[in-house]
């Protein structure tokens, strides 16, 4: 969700061309922590009209031609962030900063759009299906139930206990806990 609404941002830019009240005053009159934002939003407004304050409902893709023409452009003139992004009629100046920054570490192949989203499942490989793939011998698999039998065997009598007798198995597990956490205070 944006941080500000349309209308709010309609809101100070209209009341900022009105002329009665400054950058500064009017972000200290709306705790604005700067007053770059407005300072954005008048600048876009004066080249852009109101679709240039209003949302994108959609993500638009930029070619990477287009966002090597901006960061020529910018490199070309000295202009700014914001005055390049005003030039090109885009309404958000960090993405120029964010394709500034790609070009920088990645050079052209960082401008190339990414696919969104998650990897597919399927895509990866299942580490599962690779230990059921790895055929145990005879004897792997009759000792790994017999493992399993042991497990099973230990908690079913832990069970018994346990319902033979509640108050005595928690005792006896309470004064284990109590003397191993005595044992680590001491320590």
């Amino acid at each position: 969700m944006a941080k500000y609404s349309e209308e709010f941002k309609i809101r100070l830019v209209t009341e900022y061309l009105e002329g009665n009240i400054g950058y500064g005053s009017l972000a200290k009159k709306y705790n604005m922590g700067s007053q770059t934002s407005i300072r954005e939003w008048v600048n876009v407004y004066k080249s852009q009209g109101m679709d240039g304050l209003n949302r994108r409902k959609t993500k638009k893709e930029y070619s990477v031609q287009f966002k090597m023409d901006t960061i020529q452009f910018m490199l070309n003139t000295g202009a700014s962030y914001l005055e390049t992004a005003v030039h090109f009629n885009l309404n958000n100046p960090s993405l120029i900063i964010r394709w500034t920054k790609e070009f920088y570490e990645q050079g052209v192949e960082g401008l190339i759009p990414k696919p969104k989203g998650r990897s597919s499942v399927s895509k990866k490989p299942n580490k599962q299906k690779n230990k059921e793939e790895k055929k145990l011998t005879r004897e792997e698999e009759l000792e790994r139930e017999n493992e399993l039998l042991k497990l099973e065997n230990a908690y079913l009598k832990k069970l018994r206990a346990f319902r033979a007798n509640q108050n005595a198995f928690l005792e006896k597990h309470k004064l284990n806990w109590h003397s191993n956490s005595k044992k680590k205070d001491s320590d």
